[in-house]
């Protein structure tokens, strides 16, 4: 279990790394995916599978989604489109697959051990427990960050929100 741990850790650095390093967006994107990844394992390894599979389904699956979608979006410019057939390049693809191809190799050995209950020191972590613990003695604190995030919704409509100038012609 430990192995999987600092293997898991180590890909997450390392994938990190070449988020932060990377030129272009997209590939900073699928080197996040695998981050992520990578930090779901550590969960998992630490015995919080609860954790895990929201780090897998909210960050890796939804949040990703939408990072994908706002790179497409984007108006990369004209250096973008003349390195759209860069990805066949071997030096695009093999560091993410090599960090994703040693994140299959942990699961595998994870499964393979057959142990999946044993855990590195530590309790395990329920959606109950979380929910005890975040509706409980940290009750205030949840509600003041939705307040917040209520707040920085109206505050991004408004903003977000163009005055059309055509509406406010006086005659049409």
């Amino acid at each position: 279990m430990e192995l999987a741990f600092y293997l898991s850790g180590l890909v997450a650095v390392l994938a990190t790394l070449g988020v932060i390093t990377g030129r272009n967006p997209v590939h900073a994107v699928v080197y996040l995916i695998v981050s992520l990844i990578a930090v779901a394992l550590v969960f998992f390894a630490l015995g919080a599978p609860f954790a895990g599979a929201l780090e897998i389904i909210v960050y890796a699956g939804a949040i990703m989604v939408l990072f994908v979608f706002v790179v497409m979006m984007l108006n990369l410019g004209a250096e973008a489109e003349a390195d759209a057939d860069g990805w066949r390049q071997p030096r695009h693809w093999i560091g993410p697959s090599l960090l994703a191809l040693t994140l299959l190799g942990v699961l595998v050995y994870l499964l393979a051990g057959g142990d999946m209950a044993r855990a590195i020191d530590g309790e395990l972590l329920t959606a109950r427990a979380v929910g005890l613990t975040l509706f409980g003695p940290w009750l205030m604190v949840v509600e003041l960050a939705g307040l917040l995030l209520l707040g920085a919704l109206v505050a991004a409509s408004h903003v977000g929100r163009r005055s059309n100038p055509l509406r406010h012609r006086r005659g049409s």
